[in-house]
């Protein structure tokens, strides 16, 4: 089973023990958490933002940093970009609460980046390494995990509804991580010595780079390179109705965005330590691939 289902209604708990502990489960075992009855509301003047021209033509998504409030990659100004960061906001702050609520145990959880993804997905022109639309496990070329920490998305499908069913956001997922590392983990090759000082120091990271790091680079743009493996490798589609949410370890599962536009998202880092099954954390199946300390 890839997609564990729940029937949630609201946006924040409180959850019974059991629910909270098959959430945590499913999600570190790699699979998706798929709430079809819990959707993200908008306001009557917040549906003047499902416009995919919102964009500034530049960047994939409209992002928004909740510390300093900054909005970036969009063309909206002045009230009307106020307008839209509270929209976000509202939408970040809603499964930062959700997220704590049903996942107690992760209790050191950190709020990212929450994006706004207006565009239509299917039919735009991107580089290999950013087509997002070919099976892939995340990865931040500049926000170093450093120790293995890991990257957790909550997703929200807010486009109108269609009578012809139209509207659903379009993935697919591939095969365990376990099994994809280690067709790709023998394949990298080792890195020269001092890059990550060197990225660090030229202030293209955000500190530097692990030896985890580096392979989670790898593995990211290997998939996406091998066209083989991309017409070859497993793949289950998976689709999510207006007004469902999903969310999913993208560090773990191989993931891509076949077709969909006005999705939001929120992402969120935390410790390998508060898992509650740490060995099926990707550095842990790295490790035991390698046989090599990658923190």
């Amino acid at each position: 089973m890839i997609r564990e289902e729940f029937d949630f209604r609201e946006w924040k708990g409180p959850f019974d023990a059991q629910t909270r502990a098959r959430a945590q489960a499913a999600l570190e075992h790699g699979r998706l958490l798929y709430f079809p009855r819990m959707p993200f509301k908008l306001t009557n003047s917040e549906t003047e933002f499902l416009d995919g021209r919102l964009t500034d033509g530049k960047a994939k998504n409209i992002s928004l940093d909740h510390t300093s409030g900054k909005l970036q990659g969009t063309s909206a100004t002045g009230e009307r970009a106020t307008r839209l960061a509270a929209m976000i906001e509202r939408f970040g702050a809603g499964a930062t609460q959700f997220v704590k609520d049903l996942l107690p145990n992760y209790s050191g959880v950190e709020r990212a980046r929450t994006s706004y993804r207006p565009v239509e997905v299917e039919g735009r022109a991107y580089s290999v390494i950013s087509d997002d639309r070919l099976l892939h496990v995340d990865a931040f070329p500049s926000r170093p995990m450093k120790d293995g920490r890991r990257i957790l998305r909550f997703f929200a499908n807010i486009a109108p509804h269609s009578p012809n069913g139209g509207g659903a956001r379009h993935w697919e997922v591939g095969e365990d991580f376990a099994d994809f590392a280690s067709k790709f983990a023998p394949r990298i090759k080792p890195h020269f010595p001092g890059k990550s000082w060197l990225y660090d120091t030229l202030g293209v990271t955000r500190g530097r780079r692990s030896a985890y790091d580096e392979m989670m680079l790898s593995l990211h743009d290997g998939a996406k390179r091998d066209a083989q493996y991309q017409k070859t490798a497993p793949h289950t589609r998976l689709d999510f109705p207006p007004g469902s949410c999903w969310m999913v370890y993208t560090d773990q599962v191989l993931h891509a965005a076949l077709k969909g536009e006005f999705a939001l998202e929120q992402t969120f880092h935390f410790d390998v330590a508060q898992m509650g099954e740490p060995e099926t954390a990707p550095i842990k199946v790295l490790e035991r691939i390698t046989g090599k300390a990658l923190a």
